[in-house]
């Protein structure tokens, strides 16, 4: 069944478990979260993906192969965060 999904991101660098060939749709806040949601077919296998937040200003990993997903702003703007994908042969890649 293809639906969308969401999932929280809490962390700078995150591990998710998402069914196979899913597509990222976007990420913004609910609330005070930091959420990515995801156009899925929940009948196929699930897969890790890893994303990795950065703040505007902050040192970006080049050493990482990243694909880039969505900007996203907490504060009222004050704050703009870059969500990336870290694709295959980035951290402790499995």
């Amino acid at each position: 069944m293809i639906t969308i999904w969401k999932y929280e991101l809490d962390e700078i660098i995150n591990e998710i478990e998402i069914p196979k060939d899913s597509k990222i749709l976007t990420v913004n806040t609910q609330g005070e979260k930091v959420c990515i949601w995801v156009k899925v077919d929940s009948k196929k296998i699930k897969e890790k993906r890893k994303f990795i937040i950065y703040g505007t200003g902050h040192s970006i990993d080049e050493s990482l192969n990243l694909k880039y997903i969505a900007t996203f702003q907490i504060e009222d703007g004050t704050y703009i965060f870059h969500v990336f994908e870290i694709l295959r042969g980035g951290i402790n890649d499995n």
